[in-house]
């Protein structure tokens, strides 16, 4: 009957595949998008909670010595406060669809949650981006603007500053690959009943 319609064996064969493919990805986005969401709320949080003082002598009365203390926090700086606010959009909206996920499984809300994932990786990828040129700028300095470096002194705070941008760059390619996954999903979907 297939060879009537003018479909060849072969075409059932790929179809099928495509057919199983796509139930793959359906069934690896849940894990990749729980992995995001665990990815950019540890970051958030790492972030959020990051505060270092430090005392040093800045003068000498007589014999006694007079100390400054200097504190650095997120807040400081607002790059790094945009990055605890992607964040925490990101894992917000991904435990948002983990939910609702349930509900949605028309292709036109499948295509808006794929959309609306791109927006957010978007959205992420410029919070950590934009921290991560503000981290290096406080681990290097900017000898040109006499900009000294803060890390020798605020070694605690650089650190756990780096942790919280490398889980939200695992956050950033996980994220990609959810979008891949997405499109691909969606295309196959396309694919199929095309045929």
């Amino acid at each position: 009957m297939d060879l009537e319609k003018g479909k060849k064996p072969s075409e059932q064969a790929t179809a099928c595949k495509i057919m199983q493919l796509k139930e793959k990805f359906i069934t690896l986005q849940p894990v990749l998008r729980a992995s995001v969401f665990l990815a950019t709320a540890v970051a958030a949080v790492i972030m959020g909670l990051n505060k270092q003082s430090y005392t040093t002598v800045v003068a000498i009365v007589g014999t006694k010595p007079v100390t400054q203390t200097f504190t650095a926090q997120f807040k400081d700086t607002p790059a790094f406060v945009f990055f605890v606010i992607a964040n925490a959009i990101v894992s917000g909206y991904n435990l948002v669809v983990m939910v609702m996920r349930r509900l949605m499984q028309r292709r036109a809300q499948s295509l808006i949650v794929h959309l609306l994932d791109m927006v957010i990786l978007t959205l992420l990828a410029t919070g950590s981006a934009t921290a991560a040129s503000m981290a290096q700028l406080g681990k290097n300095g900017n000898l040109h603007a006499r900009w000294n470096p803060i890390c020798d002194k605020f070694g605690s705070f650089c650190n756990r500053g780096g942790i919280a941008l490398v889980s939200s760059f695992i956050g950033v390619a996980l994220m990609l690959a959810l979008n891949l996954l997405s499109a691909a999903s969606n295309s196959s979907r396309s694919n199929v009943s095309g045929q």
